[in-house]
């Protein structure tokens, strides 16, 4: 059953009547129904292309955030073969927001790390809701330092609506976990790909995403916070979380512009959660792509690109 945003209820009362008329006829054989239904339809996919074609960027962050889009489990499963999970930071516990291990892609053996936010209300408990504690970024970091040491291609997928700000995490270093997976990522030898396939808040989501390409669904956001964090420090007020949401530039299309990110790759019409297998298809075929793109070049030329790529962060501006 779908689950509509606030701004999609026109829609939903279009669909909903052309379902009721399904229902009518499916209990009644002797009604048919589908030129009225077909006409509902057409009228429902019409708005639906007019609602998407002209998101706003809170409409965008309801969207990124929709309880159906794929999570991290649902692309591993999908895209890859071969999965190896790896659990544990070898130091305190083991994180289970964060998703890690060996799996292979088109023949290629690679490290998958990513965010997992959990499907029903005792999984997303389990995940914790994709928030992780600083032992999910020092598993994160060893997973990263084995792939390296093995020449592994790394791919992180990001969706998290920033780390865990518990009073354990900050006594456990929650911030110097954050800080050394995004140094890791520097460092790689190996080519580290990032997609941002929901939210990509805040440090949480940079300590996975310092990569040599960062990829954002189209309807993704990526952020240094929230909107209704902003909103509550700016003007006192989660409310104004629309005009922090505009302020703060988060859609994968201003930030393609800005040059933080390097590819948006399409959502289905409706966004991902209206056809998740179009939405994984696609998001292989911008991992591959992005992949075949290092072939060839040797850990220093890698590493170098990427420390190029963001101490050059910035350059075009906001005027961009």
């Amino acid at each position: 059953m779908t689950q509509y945003l606030d701004f999609e209820k026109p829609l939903s009362e279009i669909e909903g009547k052309a379902e009721e008329l399904r229902a009518m006829a499916r209990a009644d054989d002797k009604i048919d129904v589908s030129k009225e239904a077909g006409q509902l339809d057409v009228k429902a996919r019409d708005m639906l292309t007019t609602l998407y074609k002209g998101l706003t960027p809170w409409q965008k962050a309801q969207v990124a955030r929709h309880a159906d889009r794929p999570h991290c489990k649902d692309y591993i499963e999908a895209l890859f073969t071969d999965w190896t999970p790896l659990a544990g930071d070898r130091n305190f516990a083991d994180d289970h927001a964060i998703m890690g291990g060996l799996a292979r892609m088109d023949g290629r053996s690679v490290m998958v790390i990513g965010h997992e936010k959990g499907h029903d209300t005792r999984t997303r408990i389990e995940r914790n809701f994709g928030m992780a504690r600083p032992e999910g970024y020092r598993k994160a970091i060893r997973l990263m330092e084995m792939a390296d040491r093995f020449g592994l291609p790394v791919v992180t997928l990001i969706d998290t609506p920033g780390a865990y700000p518990g009073k354990g995490a900050e006594e456990r270093g929650q911030s110097e976990a954050i800080a050394r997976s995004t140094q890791t990522c520097l460092r790689l030898g190996v080519p580290l790909i990032s997609v941002i396939v929901g939210e990509g808040g805040s440090g949480g989501a940079v300590a996975f995403a310092t990569a040599n390409r960062v990829a954002m669904l189209e309807h993704s956001i990526y952020s240094v916070i929230s909107p209704e964090g902003c909103a509550s420090i700016l003007w006192k007020d989660a409310d104004k979380m629309r005009e922090a949401a505009e302020a703060l530039r988060l859609t994968a299309q201003d930030l393609l512009k800005l040059g933080v990110i390097d590819r948006i790759v399409p959502e289905p019409l409706g966004g991902a959660h209206r056809d998740r297998t179009a939405t994984l298809n696609s998001v292989g075929q911008a991992i591959s792509a992005l992949l075949g793109e290092f072939d060839g070049q040797d850990a220093d030329a890698i590493r170098t690109a990427r420390r190029k790529k963001f101490l050059g962060m910035g350059a075009k501006g906001l005027a961009a």
